[in-house]
This record gives structure tokens, C-alpha cells and sequence, in this order.
């Protein structure tokens, strides 16, 4: 035991090495990044301090104008140039540029540009928020959640992880090459496109930004019209961290515009993200096959949360309101079907009602609100066919929340939470994506029910199931057709960025996230080498060479059979016939001889 005294030692100093190794602070720069723009500190100027009334009925395109303004109350933000294909053509060429040279950059060029990233982040967490707040409607906690934290774990993932998944991974050979080396080489694709939606602006553009950078790419983003105000300052947070490490201008880019601005981007680049709604998901793969562009898309979402009976009612239900609510208007992702086993139906729809009745929505930075404005002009009427058309269908609203104040512009930006219950499939509001503070509660009786009631959806991006019983509860998530799942939780996804996202169906293909997402911005190349050169080259065998002997076949069988044979017996004589090949030795005589 006395050697083991030496290493307990050593361990236990390495450890308080790197603990105090921990407590040194990082080397990493400040950037100054001008939020004169979004600052509200009431000194705006005239022009740009009335209340917007959008036009009904025509799209802003007429005016190659991208209108800005917040939605929970109407004030004016400003507009923006809705960039035109030659416009976005030129930005392309000039990303592309700035790839090669940044294509030869280090990985610790790369990791200190997400030091600095996170730095700005960590030190500037409420005017990311109040910007994301004011352009989209979503309330500072909500901004925290979805934009903040999910940004921050995935450039802490790639500091710690990125590397180590972008480097050459070596593979097996097989029987056949043994005396070769095999690997896969991950190199950046070029120009990465991304158009991306309005819900999460923050996180939308730094999430593919993020892989792209890392993985060597530039990258071109089409903000939403929704929110290219908040997109166009979150642009300048990236530029200064990029010319804080020396990168190339140009490196990343950020356009807004309309359809054609999106249109003009997915034809000119290597590889297209898109996150948006399904039908502009198949334009965009319409428009990427002319040019057999690859294409990653999160589309929408209807997710499943399922409540077996086994569980405690009160702490499910709080998690399903707050999983209902995230799908505001403002959010993605949200869940969208509640199924409720029916011994704990009626306790668990009261419990929720109990707390949608204390939820209170209204302009996020005006007041303590629950809930802020609905982003979408005109969404409020969707929502509200839906709920119709379900109460026409047998359906009853059993709770409404409440609201704030709101100024008269701003009335049809928001609507109230809601729990529906005595829901079935024959109603729009189970089948449709809301994107609505809306909990429509439906019963079932057995696991098998609640499995088939799940994957009854076009959509299949995620899913929540709830038991008393872990085991029970992965059992029916193994079931459910979908790219997500959380056991006991809702969205705790998200905040594990090692996993890749996204879903099956409707809801889109290919992944963001984790190796997969970080690996589907490379060419990733397959690479054979000789292990042992010079010593051991690769020859073609003699009776397989220009012009094939005559037994050249019977080589074949011989070495098919012993590389791959099932008895070894049959194995080791076929290895015999090779040998003979080899040496000369062989003659027909002694060849496989057929039954």
C-alpha cells in the first residue's frame, strides 16, 4: 500500500491546482459595442417617438422598408433597408472572401472570440433582454430564459467540447484494409445562410452563428421583419467581437428584408439553415434543389405533455402552465396538447386553472407582468378562431387570465392565457399550431391511449411525459414520434447543448445542437492512408491484374472466404489457397471445388 501513498498525493495537489488555476480570471478583452440606438431613455427624437399603425390588407415589401415597432405598445422603433437579390448577392461574395482567410485561423482564435462573446453577455444581460422585450413583446424573464441561458451553455459547450468534435476522428478499417488508417476530417463547408424567426432574435442569431464561426464558415443571417431592430444591434455585438480577435470583416453578415431577400440568400450559399413555419420551409427546399443546396430546417411545433396519474399534481402543474405560456406569441417550442390521465383530470385542470387565474399580461417593461405582448400583427385573431371553433366542437373554457394596462393602439397584440378543457382531434386547436398563451386538456385512460393521442400530429418536434415512475415514463417517450424529449420536464433540452435539436415530420430535418449540429456545417471527408509506410504498400494481387489470370476468380472466392467466413476451419483453408496464389503454388487442381 505503500506506493499508492505517492499518487494519493500527486492527485490531490494536481486538484488544488487546477482550483486555483479556476480562481485566475481570463485574459479576455472588452468589447465597446454603441447601444445608443436601443437605449429608451426617453430623449428620442419626433420622428421616431409616435405609435405605428401597420397597413392592413399590403405588405411592407412595397416599400423596400422593413417598419419597426414594439408590439406591446405600438411605439415606433425605426425601419430598416429590405435588401435586394444583387444586395445580397454582393454580401455572399464578400462572406466568402473573408471564409478563406478565416478558414486557416486557430482554435484559440476561435475560442477567445466566444470568450469575449460571453464576456459582453454575462456583463450586459439587461439590455440584450430589454432589447429582445421591446421588439418582440416576450417579458425580461422569459428573454433570460430562452435567449441568455441557451447562448451562454452553448458557447460554454464549444469552449469545452468544440475542438475536441472537429478534429480528425479516426474509424476501423476492417478486415480487408488492416494495414490502412481510416478517418474522417471535418472542413468547413464556406458560406453558411440562415434565415431565421422572430421568436428567440438573440439566440436565432448567435445559435447557427456560434457553429458556423467555430467550424471555420462565414455566415450570412436574413433576420425576421419581425425583429430586425433587436437582430441589426445583436449584429454589432458579434462585429466588435470579431475585430476584438482580428477576424476578416465580413466574416458574418446580417441582412433584412422579405421573401425575395430569402430567396436570394438560399441560391447563393453552401448550406442553409432555416427556422420558420413548415410552408416556407418547402419554399425554401424548392428554391435549395436548383442548386442541390443542403438545407437544416426547425419548423413548427404541436408538442405533447402527458400526465400520468401517478404524479404530484401540484408541481406538474405548475410546469405546464409555464411550458403552456412559453408558446405566447412570443416563444417557440411551447407545449401545445395537454393529456391528463382521467383518475386526476379534474384535480389537475382546477390546480391549473387556479394558476392561469393569477397570470397577468401587459407591456413587459411597464409593470410586473406574467406575460407580454403577442408579436405577430393580427395573431390574436387566429387564436381566437381556434378557441371558437373548439367551443363550437363541445369544448369550455374554464379560466381566463387577466390584464394589465394597455394602451388602445396595442389591444389586438394580446390575449389572454387560457385552459380549454373537454378537448378532442376533431378541433383545430389539437391539429393546428396556436403559437398561443392557450392549454387545451384532453383525457385518456391507458398509456397505450396517450401514446396514440401524441403522435396523432403532422408535427413531431417534442414532447414532455410526466410519472411517478421514471421507467414508465421513458417507456411511453420511446414510443412517441419526435425529435425531443424530456422525462419529468419540459425544454430542459435546451439547456443541454452537447444534444442535437429538432424534429421529425412537419416540424423539419437535420439537427442544431451538440456534435451533430457543430459536424452539419463541414464537408466531412473520408480519408484512407497506409499505416505502415513505406514499409507496406498497397498491390494489386497478380491474378486480379491487367490482364486477369484465369483463376482470377477463384483468388476472389478464396479471399472473400477467409476474410469473411463464418467457420474458421473454412477460414484457414481458403487462407492456404491465398497463400498459393501468392507464391505461385496454386493450380486448379487445387481450388474450391463446388458440391
Amino acid at each position: 500500500m505503500a506506493f499508492l501513498w505517492p499518487l494519493i498525493v500527486l492527485a490531490f495537489a494536481y486538484a488544488i491546482c487546477r482550483f486555483l488555476f479556476m480562481l485566475i480570471p481570463p485574459n479576455v478583452p472588452s468589447i465597446d459595442v454603441d447601444a445608443s440606438d436601443v437605449l429608451d431613455d426617453g430623449n428620442q427624437t419626433q420622428e421616431n417617438s409616435f405609435i405605428y399603425i401597420p397597413p392592413r390588407g399590403r405588405t411592407q415589401q412595397a416599400d423596400r422598408k422593413v417598419q419597426c415597432y414594439e408590439p406591446a405598445t405600438m411605439k415606433y422603433l425605426g425601419y430598416y433597408p429590405a435588401l435586394t437579390p444583387v444586395e445580397v448577392n454582393e454580401r455572399v461574395a464578400q462572406a466568402r472572401k473573408a471564409q478563406k482567410i478565416w478558414a486557416k485561423s486557430s482554435f484559440k482564435q476561435r475560442r477567445q472570440f466566444l470568450r469575449i462573446l460571453l464576456n459582453y453577455i454575462v456583463k450586459h444581460q439587461q439590455l440584450i433582454c430589454e432589447t429582445s422585450s421591446r421588439d418582440t413583446g416576450k417579458t425580461m424573464v422569459d428573454a433570460s430564459l430562452g435567449e441568455i441561458m441557451t447562448t451562454c451553455e452553448k458557447i460554454t459547450w464549444l469552449l469545452s467540447e468544440g475542438e475536441r468534435w472537429l478534429k480528425p476522428e479516426y474509424r476501423s478499417s476492417g478486415r480487408s484494409m488492416f494495414y490502412k488508417k481510416s478517418k474522417v476530417e471535418f472542413h468547413p463547408l464556406g458560406v453558411i445562410g440562415a434565415i431565421v424567426s422572430w421568436n428567440y432574435p438573440f439566440h436565432n442569431i448567435f445559435n447557427p452563428m456560434l457553429a458556423a464561426v467555430f467550424s471555420g464558415n462565414s455566415i450570412v443571417i436574413k433576420v425576421s421583419e419581425h425583429a430586425s431592430w433587436s437582430g441589426c444591434f445583436y449584429f454589432q455585438i458579434i462585429q466588435s467581437a470579431l475585430a476584438a480577435v482580428g477576424a476578416p470583416e465580413n466574416l458574418v453578415e446580417v441582412i433584412t428584408g422579405f421573401a425575395e431577400t430569402g430567396e436570394a440568400l438560399v441560391s447563393s450559399v453552401d448550406k442553409m439553415i432555416f427556422v420558420g413555419s413548415p410552408g416556407v420551409g418547402k419554399m425554401i427546399m424548392r428554391n435549395a434543389s436548383e442548386t442541390l443546396t443542403p438545407v437544416t430546417l426547425e419548423l413548427g411545433g404541436k408538442d405533447a405533455f402527458i400526465v400520468c396519474e401517478d404524479v404530484d399534481v401540484d408541481h406538474v402543474a405548475h410546469i405546464a402552465v409555464r411550458a403552456a405560456l412559453q408558446s405566447s406569441g412570443q416563444n417557440c417550442a411551447g407545449a401545445e396538447r395537454f393529456y391528463v390521465h382521467r383518475d386526476i383530470y379534474s384535480s389537475f385542470v382546477s390546480k391549473v386553472a387556479k394558476i392561469v387565474k393569477s397570470v397577468s399580461a401587459g407591456p413587459p417593461l411597464a409593470g410586473k407582468y406574467d406575460m407580454g405582448a403577442i408579436c405577430l400583427q393580427e395573431h390574436s385573431e387566429k387564436l381566437e378562431i381556434l378557441v371558437n371553433d373548439a367551443l363550437d366542437k363541445g369544448a369550455k373554457i374554464v379560466v381566463r387570465g387577466s390584464f394589465g394596462y394597455i394602451s388602445e393602439g396595442a389591444v389586438d397584440q394580446f390575449f389572454p392565457p387560457t385552459v380549454i378543457e373537454n378537448v378532442d382531434h376533431t378541433m383545430k386547436l389539437m391539429q393546428e399550431e396556436a403559437f398561443g398563451p392557450i392549454l387545451p386538456i384532453m383525457k385518456f385512460s391507458t398509456d397505450e391511449e396517450a401514446v396514440k393521442l401524441a403522435n396523432d400530429s403532422r408535427y413531431g418536434l417534442g414532447c414532455a411525459v410526466f410519472s411517478g415512475s421514471q421507467r414508465r415514463a421513458r417507456k411511453i417517450a420511446s414510443q412517441i414520434h419526435c425529435g425531443v424529449v424530456a422525462i419529468n420536464d419540459f425544454a430542459s433540452n435546451y439547456l443541454c447543448q452537447s444534444l442535437p435539436f429538432g424534429g421529425v415530420k412537419d416540424s423539419g430535418f437535420g439537427r442544431f445542437a451538440g456534435v451533430e449540429g457543430l459536424r452539419a456545417c463541414c464537408l466531412v471527408k473520408s480519408v484512407v492512408e497506409d499505416r505502415w509506410w513505406p514499409f507496406i504498400k498497397t498491390k494489386i494481387p497478380k491474378p486480379i491484374q491487367y490482364p486477369v489470370a484465369e483463376n482470377s476468380f477463384e483468388f476472389q472466392e478464396s479471399l472473400v472466404e477467409c476474410l469473411y467466413g463464418l467457420d474458421i476451419w473454412d477460414r484457414l483453408r481458403a487462407l492456404v489457397n491465398v497463400i498459393k496464389f501468392f507464391t505461385g503454388q496454386h493450380s486448379p487442381a487445387t481450388g474450391k471445388k463446388n458440391d
